[in-house]
């Protein structure tokens, strides 16, 4: 089990644990997929789930694409929720469903450059980008710039599953 929120409701303490094979990383990964299947639809844009961790195991921010505006992408709410500044970020570690975009066409600020603004220095993503609406090589910016990029392919397919609308379009 991985402690993922303390909430206190009067006089009781509320505690989430997130359950499940493998370590923090595949836990907080497979939340950030499951985040992605809140995101409303679209044929232009992937559903991808953000979850941004302390360095000691607390939840800081979750976000999901398209949550508070239509061009959002989910790394970019869990920051703007948080405070693109807070120093906890410093520390902190970004769980992704999908790898941080390196190249985008709806704004001009990837979510790598805010991942590198904010001093995150580590990510964790469970799906490879398609070629699909960019070119972005989003693993490899964030790893040339000194971020430690972890990948956790046995989620990939639970990722690819919710945006199957897009990749099977695609192919055909």
């Amino acid at each position: 089990m991985t402690l993922a929120e303390v909430q206190r409701l009067e006089d009781v303490v509320l505690h989430r644990y997130l359950l499940g094979p493998g370590g923090p990383d595949h836990r907080f990964a497979s939340w950030a997929v499951e985040l992605s299947r809140l995101c409303p639809p679209s044929d232009s844009a992937f559903s991808v789930g953000a979850v941004i961790v302390a360095e000691d195991g607390e939840v800081l921010s979750t976000g999901f694409s398209r949550e508070q505006e239509e061009h959002d992408h989910a790394e970019e709410v869990a920051l703007r929720k948080l405070g693109f500044r807070d120093p906890r970020l410093r520390r902190a570690t970004i769980y992704s469903s999908l790898v941080p975009c390196g190249a985008r066409a709806s704004r001009p600020v990837t979510c790598v450059q805010h991942i590198l603004a904010a001093g995150i220095p580590r990510v964790v993503f469970a799906w490879r980008e398609p070629r699909l609406f960019t070119d972005g090589e989003g693993a490899e910016q964030l790893r040339a710039a000194g971020v430690a990029v972890t990948e956790v392919p046995g989620l990939a397919d639970r990722a690819r599953s919710i945006n199957v609308h897009l990749t099977d379009a695609s192919s055909s």
